[in-house]
C-alpha cells in the first residue's frame, strides 16, 4: 500500500468523500425497509393515523433523497479518483519505458509494455472505482442489515450462522481458483498484442512471401489461448451468481418457512416479517458484493502485480553516479580502450573483443567489415544505448559513464539502421534534431542530406503528412530524411549507420560533401557496406568477428589488409592473384 499511495495523495479528498457518500446510501438502505415495516404494522393492529402515515411517508422520501445524493456522491467521486489515480499510473509507466535500455525492453518485451500501460492499468482503475464504491457500502450493509435482522428477531436471525460461513467458504474457494487464472489471462494478452503488432508492423514482408496464411494461424493461436484462458478465468465468476443465489434463495425460504409460522402464532408482527426479509436480502446481496469485489481484486492485483514490475525495474543504463553531470562534449574525441561487450552479462561468446581505438575531434572515420561483425554495436556504445562489459569508451577524455544521459545523447547524433520516421508533418520529423529550428534551418539541412528537392516537390512541401513509420515515402527519400533530421541537431560526434545504403553513388558523394563543408568541426563516423562511402575518410576502421582487424586510410588498407582487399575486389570486380 504504501507504493500505491503516492498515487491516492493528490486525490486524497475524493478517496475519503467517496466511501463516505457510499456510507449515506447503506445508511437510508437500512432504514427503509423499518420505515416500511413501522407502516404495516400500524395498519395491520389498526392503528395508522393520517398524521402518522404522512410523518412515515415524509421520512421516507427523506430517506431515499439521501440515499440518491449519497449515491450520486459517491459515484462522482469513486470515478473521479479511479480515472486520476490510473492517469497517474500510466504517465509513469510510459516515463520510466523511455527510461529503459534497450535490455529491459528485450526483457518485457513490446506487447507486454503496451498490455501493461492501458489493460492493466484499465484492470486497476476498476477495481479501484468499484473498491471505493463497495468497500464500505457492502460490510456497512452487511453489519446494519444483520443489526436490525437480529434486533428485530434474534431467534429467527440464527438462520445466518448456517448460511454465511458456507458462503464465505465458497468465496474463498472461488478467490484461489481465480486469481492464478486470471494471472495466465494477462500473459495471453501480452502475447496477442505481440503478434499483432509484429504483423501490423512487419506487413510489407508478410505480403512479400506471402505469409498470410501463416500469420493468421499464428494469430489464430494466440486468440485461442487467450479464449481458453479467459473462460477458465471467467468460470470462477459464472459459478459466484448461481452459488450465491442458491444462499439467498434457501435463506429466504427458511426465514419464510419459520417467520410465517411466528407470524401466525402471533410472536412476529408481519410488519417485521416483511422487514427481516428484506433484510436477509441486503446481508446476502452484501455478501455477494464482496465476492465479486474480491475475485476483482484478483485480476486487479494480478495487473498490480505487473505494473510493479515495470515501475520498480532499475533501468539498466542510468546516469545517477555521474561525475560530470553538467559536463558537455567540446571536441569530439573518441577513445576505445580494451573494451569489451557482450549482450547478456553470461554470454560466453563476446560481441566486441579487446577493442582499442582513438579518434580525433572533427576526423571522419569509416567502418567496414562483413554483417554482423560488430560495427553497430561498437558506435552504439558512445551514446550508452548498451554498456561496455570491461573496458570504457571516453569522449573528450571521459568515460561516457560520468556524462548525464541527455548532455551526452544530446552532443551525439544517429542516423540508425533502421530508419525510423513518426506520423505527422515532415516538418514536425525533422524538428525532433531541434525543436526550435526556423524554416529556413530545417530547409539547409534538408539540403545539405539532398531532401529538399523532393520535399518540395510534395504538394504541401514541409507540411506533408507522413504515415506511421513514414511508410507513404521511399527508403532513400526516408533515408535522406534521417540525415537532416540528425544534420539539424548540430551534434559533436555523428553516427551514420548505413544511412545512404538505399541512395546512389552520385547523391551519396553530394551527401558526403555536405559533411565536409557544414560538419567541419563534428566527428562524423561511417558504418557502410560500401568501400565507397569511406573510400576518402581520414581513418578507416576494418572489424571482423568482434575484433579490429586494420586501420588506416584507402590506399594503406589496400596495401596490406587481407580483409579489406577482399572487400574492395569483390565490389569491384578484381580476381584475387
Amino acid at each position: 500500500m504504501k507504493f500505491w499511495f503516492k498515487y491516492v495523495k493528490p486525490y486524497i479528498f475524493s478517496f475519503i468523500a467517496g466511501p463516505l457518500c457510499m456510507i449515506v446510501e447503506v445508511i437510508g438502505e437500512v432504514l427503509m425497509p423499518y420505515l416500511l415495516s413501522r407502516i404495516i404494522n400500524l395498519a395491520q393492529a389498526g392503528t395508522l393515523t393520517v398524521s402518522s402515515s404522512i410523518y412515515l411517508g415524509l421520512a421516507m422520501v427523506g430517506v431515499a433523497l439521501l440515499m440518491m445524493l449519497g449515491g450520486v456522491g459517491g459515484a462522482y467521486f469513486g470515478a473521479k479518483s479511479a480515472v486520476n489515480f490510473a492517469g497517474d499510473v500510466r504517465n509513469d509507466i510510459y516515463r520510466k519505458i523511455q527510461s529503459f535500455s534497450f535490455a529491459n525492453i528485450d526483457k518485457f518485451s513490446t506487447g507486454s509494455l503496451v498490455t501493461r500501460t492501458t489493460n492493466d492499468v484499465t484492470q486497476l482503475q476498476n477495481f479501484i472505482n468499484m473498491l471505493l464504491r463497495m468497500a464500505l457500502r457492502s460490510p456497512g450493509m452487511l453489519i446494519g442489515a444483520l443489526i436490525m435482522a437480529v434486533s428485530l428477531n434474534p431467534s429467527l436471525a440464527t438462520v445466518f450462522a448456517v448460511s454465511i460461513p458456507l458462503m464465505v467458504i465458497v468465496i474463498g474457494i472461488l478467490i484461489s481458483i481465480g486469481f492464478p487464472r486470471f494471472q495466465k489471462m494477462q500473459a495471453s494478452i501480452d502475447t496477442l498484442n505481440n503478434t499483432v503488432q509484429e504483423n501490423i508492423q512487419n506487413q510489407r514482408v508478410v505480403k512479400s512471401f506471402v505469409r498470410a496464411d501463416f500469420e493468421e494461424k499464428k494469430f489464430k493461436k494466440a486468440n485461442a489461448n487467450l479464449k481458453n484462458a479467459g473462460i477458465s478465468a471467467m468460470k470462477a465468476v459464472i459459478f459466484m451468481q448461481p452459488a450465491n443465489t442458491l444462499f439467498m434463495n434457501l435463506t429466504i425460504i427458511a426465514v419464510v418457512w419459520f417467520g410465517s409460522k411466528m407470524a401466525l402464532s402471533g410472536s412476529m408482527p408481519v410488519g417485521d416479517l416483511s422487514a427481516f426479509a428484506t433484510y436477509v436480502t441486503q446481508i446476502l446481496f452484501s455478501l455477494m458484493m464482496i465476492t465479486f469485489l474480491l475475485l476483482t481484486s484478483a485480476r486487479a492485483l494480478a495487473s498490480a502485480k505487473r505494473i510493479k514490475e515495470v515501475l520498480t525495474t532499475v533501468p539498466d543504463i542510468n546516469d545517477d553516479n555521474a561525475a560530470f553531470k553538467e559536463k558537455r562534449i567540446v571536441n569530439g574525441d573518441i577513445e576505445f580502450k580494451d573494451v569489451t561487450f557482450r549482450y547478456y552479462k553470461n554470454s560466453e561468446d563476446a560481441v566486441l573483443k579487446n577493442i582499442n581505438l582513438k579518434i580525433k575531434g572533427g576526423s571522419t572515420v569509416g567502418i567496414i567489415g562483413s554483417t554482423g561483425c560488430g560495427k553497430t554495436t561498437l558506435v552504439s556504445l558512445i551514446p550508452r544505448l548498451y554498456d561496455v562489459s570491461s573496458g570504457q569508451v571516453l569522449v573528450d577524455g571521459t568515460d561516457v559513464k560520468d556524462y548525464s544521459l541527455y548532455n551526452l545523447r544530446e552532443d551525439v547524433g544517429m542516423v540508425l539502421q533502421k530508419n525510423v520516421l513518426f506520423s505527422g508533418s515532415i516538418e514536425d520529423n525533422l524538428r525532433w534534431g531541434d525543436n526550435e529550428a526556423s524554416i529556413e534551418e530545417i530547409k539547409e539541412a534538408a539540403e545539405s542530406a539532398q531532401a529538399d528537392k523532393f520535399v518540395s516537390s510534395f504538394k504541401d512541401g514541409y507540411g506533408t503528412a507522413l504515415s506511421e513509420g513514414g511508410t507513404n515515402v521511399s527508403g532513400g527519400q526516408k533515408q535522406r530524411l534521417c540525415i537532416a533530421r540528425a544534420l539539424l541537431k548540430k551534434p559533436k560526434i555523428l553516427i551514420l549507420d548505413d544511412s545512404t545504403s538505399a541512395v546512389d553513388t552520385a547523391t551519396e558523394a553530394l551527401i558526403r560533401k555536405a559533411f565536409a563543408e557544414t560538419l567541419s568541426d563534428t566527428t562524423k563516423i561511417i558504418i557502410a557496406q560500401r568501400i565507397s562511402s569511406v573510400v576518402d575518410c581520414d581513418l578507416i576502421v576494418v572489424m571482423d568477428e568482434g575484433e579490429i582487424t586494420g586501420i588506416g586510410t584507402h590506399d594503406e588498407l589496400l596495401s596490406g589488409n587481407t580483409e579489406y582487399i577482399e572487400i574492395y575486389q569483390s565490389q569491384n570486380g578484381v580476381r584475387g592473384q
